[in-house]
């Protein structure tokens, strides 16, 4: 436990007389003021706040607590500005984490071209198919792709995932070609296992359309969703930052491109606005730089058109040919 950290949160919470005020007042969840509060009551052995659904007021050795606990805030905060103790070059190790298909799309190179800058930085990236818990797995930044976010986290929004629906022509040379929505029922949809499997969300001038669609073929993991349809397996609705090359390639082929599937928010997902490590920061500024914007890099007017296009199908693109 940070004490110094836990003892400002006290000191603000006695002051305001709310966790959710001072929560707000400090840039942290409500949850991470009450972790604060229980490691240090937990320290000192002794409950130093009376707390009601109504209101909040502080124990006796809250109140004895509350005079020493202000004394030393002042005493750091005046060491500080003695020593001048904030660090000009970010050092240290970032945990990080993201899905599988990002952290090969793009933010694996985002951190290379971030070390480059900041050497002193190491980052260990963790690709997973699932949600890491951030405090048990002791990670630093989640780059989460959601419209879902925990309330218990404070989240910087970093770019919008646009995603497309798409097929190898060979399958469309087969099944033909959809031009309305509902003709999706007609067809085999690879979908995502813990995403949209029974339906797809699309808007269309101002309206939202919700269609249901099946298929044979679902996963956890967008990558094989990817190779089952460059593999001719049926339609999916994939990312574009993951399939932007293939788009241009002519590998797969755009459909339904006036229905716009459901865009979702890429956030920069971490534990606390108070006191975060210079790297942290640092981290999370060049990301929304990167990434930043109304249209993502991989979305821009230079990036393959999602255009449908009737052509036969090309040779199949390599790992290689597909990274930018």
């Amino acid at each position: 436990m940070d004490r110094l950290a836990a003892i400002q949160v006290f000191i603000e919470v006695a002051d305001r007389g709310s966790l959710t005020q001072a929560a707000e007042r400090l840039g942290l969840s409500r949850a991470m003021v009450s972790r604060h509060l229980a490691g240090l009551e937990q320290w000192l052995g002794a409950r130093l706040l009376h707390r009601t659904t109504r209101r909040i007021s502080l124990s006796d050795a809250g109140m004895e607590a509350l005079q020493r606990f202000r004394l030393i805030a002042e005493l750091a905060a005046e060491t500080q500005a003695a020593t001048g103790s904030r660090r000009r070059e970010a050092v240290g190790k970032l945990r990080v984490t993201t899905s599988l298909s990002f952290a090969e799309a793009e933010l694996t190179a985002a951190v290379v071209a971030f070390q480059a800058a900041h050497p002193g930085v190491s980052i260990e990236l963790i690709a997973s198919d699932h949600a890491l818990n951030l405090i048990d797995q002791r990670i630093d930044l989640a780059v989460r792709i959601t419209n879902q976010l925990d309330e218990g986290f404070v989240a910087r929004p970093l770019a919008r995932c646009r995603s497309v629906l798409c097929a190898a022509p060979a399958y469309l040379q087969r099944h033909g070609i959809p031009t309305r929505p509902e003709q999706l029922a007609e067809h085999n949809c690879i979908t995502h296992a813990y995403g949209s499997r029974a339906e797809y969300r699309l808007a269309h001038q101002g309206e939202s359309l919700r269609i249901a669609v099946s298929g044979t073929l679902f996963s956890n993991e967008t990558a094989v969703l990817r190779e089952a349809a460059l593999a001719g397996a049926g339609i999916a609705m994939l990312p574009t930052y993951f399939v932007a090359s293939d788009l241009r390639a002519g590998t797969l082929q755009a459909l339904l491109t006036d229905y716009e599937p459901q865009p979702m928010g890429i956030h920069a997902v971490y534990l606390s606005r108070q006191h975060p490590p210079l790297a942290l920061r640092l981290l999370i500024e060049f990301l929304a730089e990167r990434f930043g914007g109304e249209n993502a890099p991989w979305d821009a007017p230079s990036a393959p058109a999602l255009r449908q296009s009737e052509s036969s199908p090309p040779g199949r693109a390599s790992r290689a040919t597909r990274r930018r």
